[in-house]
């Protein structure tokens, strides 16, 4: 059986992230928000864990992040609290979690000989683990230096409704669309955008460019 889920190792991770990005359209606000999400990444951390089960000491690392989270935060695990100071706890967890999910994402679809289905999916989860790092970053600068990012959607003190917001703004400033509608208001916040920005556009003219030209070769070569 766990051969079988580490086979669909890719698939599982992003439907977990999916779920966390858009389970709001299709439940109410506040289940959401304050039961739903916290759940959806315990899962999250969970596919996480199959992902680098074949590093063991990764693997016990996420196992120990697991039960932190679970144990800690409960059914808050993701800052539905006034207390900075666990809000900043709980991004560092999830920034280091994806951290080294997306670094391992990355290397399994750059060591991949072939393009299979698995492969593709994997280069998906890898860009979407690019916009959650991107959102835990705007997220702990907003926290540390209130006021960093500005604009009409964070005109709000609903902390659900900012932290939506942020992770949209994380999303738009990686794809590089750029609305206009948050814009970052200090220096720290203008170089993490443009950390962003760079990294989003690294992972597609090269990541995803070598696995398009693998599969080139191996569609010509079949």
């Amino acid at each position: 059986m766990f051969k079988d889920l580490y086979k669909r190792r890719f698939e599982i991770f992003l439907t977990a992230q999916l779920s966390v990005l858009f389970g709001s359209l299709f439940f109410p606000h506040d289940f959401f928000e304050y039961t739903l999400l916290p759940i959806l990444y315990l899962i999250t951390i969970a596919a996480g864990i199959l992902m680098i089960s074949k590093r063991k000491k990764l693997m016990y690392f996420f196992i120990g992040l697991f039960v932190v989270a679970a144990f800690i935060f409960g059914s808050s695990m993701i800052a539905r609290t006034e207390n900075t100071e666990n809000i900043l706890i709980r991004l560092t967890i999830y920034f280091v979690f994806h951290i080294i999910v997306t670094w391992n994402i990355i290397q399994q679809v750059w060591k991949a000989k072939r393009v299979t289905r698995n492969v593709i999916i994997g280069l998906m989860s890898g860009y979407i683990s690019l916009g959650f790092l991107a959102f835990f970053l705007f997220m702990s600068i907003e926290l540390t230096h209130p006021g960093a990012f500005i604009g009409p959607l964070l005109e709000t003190t609903d902390f659900a409704l900012q932290s939506e917001s942020i992770l949209y703004y994380a999303y738009i400033t990686l794809l590089t669309i750029g609305y206009g509608e948050i814009v970052p208001a200090i220096p720290i916040a203008q170089k993490a955008a443009i950390l962003v920005g760079l990294v989003g556009q690294f992972y597609l003219v090269i990541i995803t460019a070598v696995v398009v030209e693998k599969y080139i070769r191996h569609s010509a070569g079949e």
